[in-house]
Parts: C-alpha cells; sequence; structure tokens
C-alpha cells in the first residue's frame, strides 16, 4: 500500500484474497493451479497475509499514538490550554524552566473539569473540581495557585483569566400529562420505585452535559419524553442565571457561566404539575 495514504488494517482474509488476485493476474503463476486449502502456495499467502496484516495494526497503533501526542502538547489552541489546566498540580511547584510536573501525581490534581474560552484579547480558563463526587468551584487558594500555574506554562503574549464559579442556577418548571397507570399525581412512580422520576431526568440531562457545553431546551424536552410514563412534558419556564444576576429565559439554547449548571430543586418542586392524561 502506498505511503501517505490514509488506511486502517484490513482483515487477514482481504489481505489474503488480494494476494490470490494478484497471483491469478500474474500469467507467470498460472503453474499454480491446486485448490487446495493445504496447497503450498496458498499456504505462503496465508502466512504473506497475516504478517501484513500485523504490520498495518503496528501502523494503526503508532499512528493513533503520534496523534494524541500532538493533540496534546501543539501549544496555541484551546484545547491545549484545557489540558494543562486539568494537569494542575495543587501544592507542588514545577520544575525550573519547565511546563510539566516532575514527579506526576495524578492524586493532587484538583481540576477535573476545564474549558478555555476566547475572549477580546484574552483566554478565560473556566475550572471545577468535584466534591462528593459532584462539580464544585475552587477554592479562592486553589484558584489562586491554578492562576500562578498557568501564567508559568502559557504562551509568551497571552493573557489569561482564570475563573471557577459556582453552578448556574437553573430554574424550571414542567407541565406533566402523565400516564396513570405509571404515575401519580405527584409524578412518584406507582410502583414504588423512584418518588421522583422526572426530576431525576432533569437532573441527569444536567449532568451529562459537556463541561461548558452548550444546554439545549429541545434535548431536555427529548429526554422528558423517554421517561416512562410521562405522555407529553411542557415547559412553562425555563431560566438561569450566574452570580447574583437576575434569570435569565432560556428560549432555545444556554452556555452556562460557570460551565455548569444546578438544578433549583424547591423552585421544580414548586412550579411543576401533573395531569392524567390517556393513550396518545
Amino acid at each position: 500500500m502506498p505511503f501517505g495514504i490514509q488506511f486502517m488494517a484490513r482483515s487477514i482474509s482481504e489481505i489474503q484474497a488480494s494476494i490470490v488476485a494478484a497471483k491469478a493476474a500474474d500469467s507467470t503463476l498460472a503453474g499454480l493451479t491446486s485448490s487446495s486449502q493445504v496447497a503450498i502456495w496458498l499456504l505462503w499467502t496465508w502466512v504473506v497475509a497475516t504478517c501484513q496484516w500485523t504490520l498495518e495494526n503496528l501502523f494503526d497503533a503508532h499512528k493513533s499514538e503520534v496523534t494524541g501526542i500532538l493533540a496534546a502538547q501543539r501549544p496555541h489552541t484551546l484545547q491545549w490550554y484545557v489540558t494543562k489546566a486539568k494537569a494542575f498540580q495543587y501544592g507542588d511547584t514545577l520544575p525550573a524552566d519547565s511546563d510539566v510536573y516532575n514527579p506526576i501525581d495524578s492524586s493532587v490534581m484538583i481540576v477535573a473539569n476545564a474549558a478555555a474560552v476566547e475572549l477580546a484579547g484574552m483566554v478565560r480558563i473556566k475550572a471545577a473540581k468535584l466534591s462528593g463526587g459532584v462539580l464544585a468551584p475552587l477554592s479562592s487558594g486553589e484558584r489562586t495557585a491554578l492562576t500562578a500555574y498557568m501564567g508559568r506554562v502559557k504562551d509568551v503574549g497571552i493573557r489569561l483569566q482564570c475563573t471557577s464559579g459556582a453552578p448556574d442556577d437553573f430554574r424550571l418548571a414542567l407541565g406533566v400529562f402523565y400516564d396513570p397507570l405509571i404515575l401519580d399525581n405527584s409524578g412518584a412512580r406507582l410502583d414504588g420505585t423512584r418518588a421522583t422520576p422526572v426530576q431525576d431526568a432533569v437532573n441527569a440531562f444536567l449532568d451529562n452535559l459537556p463541561f461548558n457545553g452548550l444546554f439545549v431546551l429541545n434535548y431536555l424536552i427529548a429526554s422528558l419524553q423517554a421517561v416512562e410514563g410521562v405522555r407529553i412534558g411542557e415547559v412553562v419556564y425555563c431560566a438561569a442565571r450566574y452570580g447574583s444576576l437576575p434569570y435569565t429565559a432560556i428560549a432555545f439554547e444556554y452556555v452556562p457561566d460557570a460551565g455548569y449548571m444546578l438544578l433549583d430543586a424547591a423552585y421544580f418542586l414548586s412550579n411543576t404539575t401533573y395531569t392524567a392524561h390517556g393513550p396518545i
């Protein structure tokens, strides 16, 4: 196979078939006519095909490894800054003239999620850690240390802003039309397995959003429709805010300022209604 062509390793049978086809097209090999599965010439095609298959798999593995290294080390990209932020080791110092810790200690890598956003004249780094299994903001001291670290590893001339905020507040009110054979008028399952399946689905949807990912209202509605017992899910009110700013209604989509959102459970429970509905 010519060098420079993109390919994935072929199967041994595919390679052997191409060798047999090449043999059939070569008149000098016309004497190789035995069709026995143990014919010497056919066994040799299998041996060569196996060697070629091994080589192609090694090429694929090498290409994947090199691509991964280049993606992680490429400077001047937003993903490069994300990779560096996640490599931050709280309480450790960098060796002189190096942007890589020695030794590398994953136990003190506190940045669980990060995003890099290009703003006018600067790059903003959003970061969050895990606390009790859920995303949470870095402490003041942790954010100060992260800022100092990113200042050491960043490219010359790039202005950085490192932030780590509490999750954006997410308010949602629904009108749920439900199957009375599955749910009751509070939204609980009749079989007793779940008390708040609709609220659980909303929380799961928010948890599964990529960090700093786009929240799409239609996708949330689709996930609600997939809840067993929900006939129709109507969004009555949907809004979000960060910090102490007023809530902003979400008509179609929203990117959380902190990179992640948290459902206002009290508001949801107080403003979501359940109405029995027959089969659709």
